[in-house]
């Protein structure tokens, strides 16, 4: 079926599903090329928005290599739009009864990728202000938590009741992770790499900053062991996709973590803070689809 038919005819839940985790994925990868905007300092490749100069839209020669890569991250957000458009379709056009706890969050998706797209330029008409870049990825996490629900709703899973603990758990491993990915924007803020030569950090003692960041980091690193053990005491065959999804949110804190220390010894490597990038956005979804997966209702 061509994309056209697929538009035009009522999409089936697998065409909806592939949607949808294209748009998860795509929801990453733009904050690892907007990472990759700021360690090349290329923050402002394009100095001004919403054209890349005063009299070009696009990059000029005389923007040289920074002018390319912000300028290409620029123009993934058109991809974003087209990918978090055919999810909005393709919710719309399922029969009504399935249509519940679809359609907003991506009506929702749509809306903040222009939400996203301003703060991105007002980031630039203010020099890559911290602040403003700091709630420029805060609107990113925000959208890979809604995407994530979008996708989780696709795939319809049937829900099992939980251990009273880990349903317990639940809510305070989500808090304690936005907490830790919170703290870790702070010690973006402050640390080396501001996306221009010329741009300011957020004034934080960088060294302080990164132990106060370690702390809710453990935190949640014991949570989410607490949550491991419970639900290895589950009968065989039951609670697959939350031992799956607790097996992958252990592996992500602990990558993170070992990650986290490593690049604070070595002087904050460009290369591993673009994989520190990645990984909180990977832990942002699995810290929403475990709480999904314990406490989800359509």
């Amino acid at each position: 079926m061509s994309l056209f038919q697929s538009l035009i005819s009522k999409p089936s839940r697998r065409t909806l599903r592939g949607y949808a985790l294209a748009n998860l994925i795509a929801q990453i990868l733009i904050v690892v090329t907007g990472g990759v905007v700021r360690l090349t300092s290329s923050g402002l490749g394009c100095p001004t928005w919403p054209k890349c100069t005063d009299s070009s839209l696009v990059t000029v020669p005389a923007q040289g290599i920074h002018g390319i890569i912000e300028f290409a991250n620029r123009t993934l957000t058109g991809a974003l739009v087209i990918i978090a458009g055919l999810v909005f379709l393709a919710a719309m056009r399922r029969p009504k009864p399935e249509r519940t706890g679809l359609v907003w969050p991506a009506a929702v998706i749509v809306g903040g990728i222009f939400v996203q797209a301003v703060v991105g330029g007002v980031s630039v008409w203010f020099k890559l202000n911290p602040w403003i870049v700091a709630a420029h990825f805060l609107i990113s996490a925000a959208l890979i938590v809604v995407a994530t629900v979008l996708y989780w709703r696709s795939l319809a899973t049937a829900h099992e009741p939980v251990p009273p603990l880990v349903y317990s758990l639940a809510p305070w491993i989500f808090i304690v992770g936005v907490i830790t990915v919170l703290m870790g924007v702070l010690v973006t803020g402050a640390g080396p790499h501001a996306g221009d030569l010329g741009t300011p950090r957020n004034g934080l003692p960088l060294e302080i900053i990164e132990h106060v960041h370690s702390y809710p980091a453990y935190a949640l690193l014991a949570l989410a062991l607490m949550q491991l053990v419970t639900v290895r005491q589950a009968a065989a065959g039951s609670l697959r996709n939350l031992k799956r999804v607790t097996w992958l949110l252990l592996a992500a804190i602990s990558a993170q973590a070992t990650i986290g220390i490593i690049q604070a010894r070595t002087g904050v490597p460009a290369t591993l803070v673009a994989l520190h990038m990645f990984g909180a956005s990977i832990l942002i979804s699995l810290l929403t689809a475990n709480f999904l997966a314990i406490r989800g209702k359509r």
